[in-house]
């Protein structure tokens, strides 16, 4: 099952592992119920279209064999030099929310990054939440989205300190382009 941690805290065992393919029917549901069909016109969704998440940095929470949560990190290019990981889409299931979980696996997945050799990570999403994570509008207030964003809501999170020093420019995919079936269903 590729386990990578279990997250004691919240009453049930839930593990956290490596996402499979075999998730995509399951993550594809949670993400709808947790941000709607409006979530394909996000404009973090023009740089995930069409690629592969980051390899290693795609997260499954299950319960009782049940997808619970999941956690996905792209590759991207935060201006002309500097590269990135791109954090979300993140959900958590409506009966699980506010139990820690979501930070769980943010926290694995930075962790993660970092071991991996990644040096930033930036996102879109709400400043209180992510600010407790280290997110700060501090290395992204250069950068721009492929589309419209909420200032207050772009964060970026070095690393490695200095990562996105002089970081300005558009931020772009680079990511491995999906090809296959399988690839697709990673990808989606």
């Amino acid at each position: 099952m590729n386990q990578i941690a279990s997250v004691p805290a919240i009453a049930d065992q839930i593990v956290i592992r490596a996402e499979s393919a075999l998730d995509f029917l399951a993550r594809e549901a949670l993400l709808d119920r947790a941000f709607g069909l409006d979530r394909w016109r996000k404009t973090c969704e023009r740089l995930r279209e069409g690629r592969l998440p980051a390899p290693g940095l795609a997260f499954s929470a299950i319960r009782g064999g049940v997808l619970v949560g999941t956690l996905r990190f792209w590759s991207i290019k935060a201006g002309d030099a500097h590269d990135a990981l791109l954090l979300g889409p993140i959900a958590v299931s409506a009966s699980l929310r506010s139990q820690g979980l979501g930070g769980a696996m943010i926290r694995l997945g930075l962790e993660h990054a970092r071991a991996l050799g990644h040096k930033a990570v930036i996102l879109v999403g709400d400043a209180p939440y992510y600010e407790r994570f280290g997110f700060s509008r501090v290395g992204a207030e250069h950068l721009d989205l492929p589309g419209p964003v909420e200032l207050a809501r772009f964060l970026a999170l070095e690393l490695a300190p200095g990562a996105l020093a002089g970081a300005q420019g558009m931020v772009r995919a680079t990511g491995a382009f999906s090809e296959s079936e399988g690839d697709r269903r990673l990808a989606a």
